[in-house]
């Protein structure tokens, strides 16, 4: 029998041209969304906007909606169109540039140089939600939910004012 979830509204957002034309080219999405219903967290498929698009109103639309936790997923790279950090970064009250730049990091290792071309942004949005944008990749996706594993719990209850969560057993 499984509980039901318990850490509130968290929500997927995919920045992909290709995926708004077809969203069963979306393999990123499915991943973070499933990820997140894993940790508790109630989720709705995710939200497709093409690169360049409403980005922005995306976002703010699923803040106000009393999301915790808002995850991104493309738009972060070099291309004209890539433009999911600035689009994000208005909303986001307390920057956390250690998470993206640990993303980055595991990316190097993996992916190699151009896992430095990827941009990002994270951090804390005035509502209290935790707003992180990850790379359209597979491995970048893999990189920085495992980033987030080790840290979002921590993240939400300093902001919403429990202190430091207890450090698991691992």
């Amino acid at each position: 029998m499984t509980s039901e979830p318990t850490r509130g509204r968290a929500a997927v957002v995919v920045v992909s041209t290709q995926a708004a034309a077809d969203p069963s080219l979306d393999r990123t999405g499915p991943t973070i969304a499933g990820w997140l219903r894993e940790r508790a967290f109630t989720v709705a498929e995710p939200v497709i906007v093409p690169d360049g698009g409403a980005i922005t109103e995306t976002v703010t639309a699923e803040l106000l909606a009393g999301a915790r936790f808002v995850v991104t997923t493309g738009g972060t790279g070099v291309t004209p169109t890539d433009r999911t950090p600035e689009a994000v970064a208005p909303l986001i009250d307390l920057e956390l540039p250690g998470i993206t730049e640990e993303i980055r990091r595991r990316g190097l290792a993996g992916a190699g140089p151009t896992a430095l071309l990827t941009r990002g942004v994270a951090g804390i949005a005035a509502s209290g939600a935790l707003v992180v944008t990850l790379p359209g990749s597979r491995g970048g996706v893999a990189d920085g939910l495992a980033v987030l594993d080790g840290l979002f719990e921590h993240v939400l209850a300093q902001v919403h004012g429990d202190g430091h969560a207890p450090r698991s057993a691992s």
